[in-house]
């Protein structure tokens, strides 16, 4: 009996840890999505310092106050460089996404954004000469397929935001590859809450100065916006505490669960928050937009099979 009650609260657990996956993830996409397209708040790279810095103090509160996970120390200037590099990386692919999502709708940039693992076998291949079998790169074929039809068949298709939704999707798959890369050996390797703690401070380093040069007339705007809009500075503070709670629900869930499940629950993500926004934001949508989406999901999912079959 007190097996089965230990067995209910595991089950409750991780149960409640999916769904603050699932809120916070596809929450903070909705909410820059408003910010950025519906609400005048035309900023993403200050969007992304605001995200960069929540992370930053909420890294340092869960690791270092509260203990959630062991505080992992960079050993050396060489692992540094690296973590850098990897953060300046991540700034591009955040940012690039950001952009994006002031041009396309939601389903779009989801349909585009599915395409992840067609570019990390791409870099895998060009960094690491790692090879998967034929069948694997085969099913990678729909993948691109579906965004190409779904491009064709996107009536609020915008050329510059389609092209910082494929940057912002490569330089994604390019750093889990780099971060694979410069962080094998197994004195410098960091577990994800680690890795978020040391690469958020260097993002804002970076962000600040590009936020003030690309972005000049962003303080007086956004106080305008703020006296306008009373309940914008709210709106800012809860888009960034789900930006770090996207990222801690995902170490934990990681954990918790194996990667075959998390593999399904991410497809399945992407699905629900392309039917949420088309009900919030009314964007129109196609059946050959539509038919394009679900044949880059179905490949994403033949994809990971084939890849989990024949490592």
């Amino acid at each position: 009996m007190a097996l089965s009650s230990g067995s209910k609260k595991q089950t409750l657990f991780i149960s409640s840890l999916i769904v603050l996956w699932y809120s916070s993830n596809i929450g903070v996409l909705l909410l820059n999505k408003y910010l950025l397209s519906n609400y005048g708040f035309k900023f993403p790279i200050f969007l992304t310092m605001c995200h960069m810095s929540a992370c930053a103090l909420l890294s340092y509160i869960s690791i270092v106050i509260l203990k959630i996970v062991p505080l992992q120390m960079i050993n050396s200037r060489k692992q540094f460089f690296k973590i850098s590099t990897l953060s300046v990386v991540f700034c591009c692919s955040v940012v690039g996404g950001n952009i994006s999502l002031r041009y396309l709708p939601v389903s779009f940039n989801q349909a585009v954004g599915a395409t992840t693992p067609f570019f990390t076998a791409f870099f895998a291949y060009l960094m690491t000469f790692k090879r998967e079998a034929w069948v694997t790169y085969a099913a990678l074929v729909p993948v691109v397929t579906g965004v190409v039809i779904a491009s064709g068949g996107e009536p609020s298709f915008h050329l510059y935001g389609f092209i910082m939704c494929i940057s912002a999707t490569a330089a994604r798959a390019f750093k889990s590859v780099l971060q694979g890369v410069l962080l094998s050996s197994e004195g410098e390797k960091l577990n994800s809450m680690n890795l978020m703690l040391y690469m958020s401070p260097i993002a804002v380093l970076v962000l600040l100065p590009a936020t003030i040069l690309m972005e000049p007339n962003m303080s007086d705007t956004i106080f305008l916006l703020g006296r306008k809009h009373k309940f914008m500075w709210l709106l800012l503070l809860v888009n960034s505490v789900m930006a770090y709670a996207a990222n801690l629900s995902n170490f934990l869930v990681t954990k918790h669960t194996s990667a075959l499940t998390l593999q399904v629950l991410g497809n399945a993500k992407g699905a629900v928050a392309v039917v949420i926004s088309i009900l919030l934001f009314r964007n129109p949508v196609t059946f050959i937009g539509i038919a394009g989406y679900s044949l880059t999901v179905i490949g994403v999912i033949v994809y990971g099979e084939t890849k989990r079959r024949f490592k």
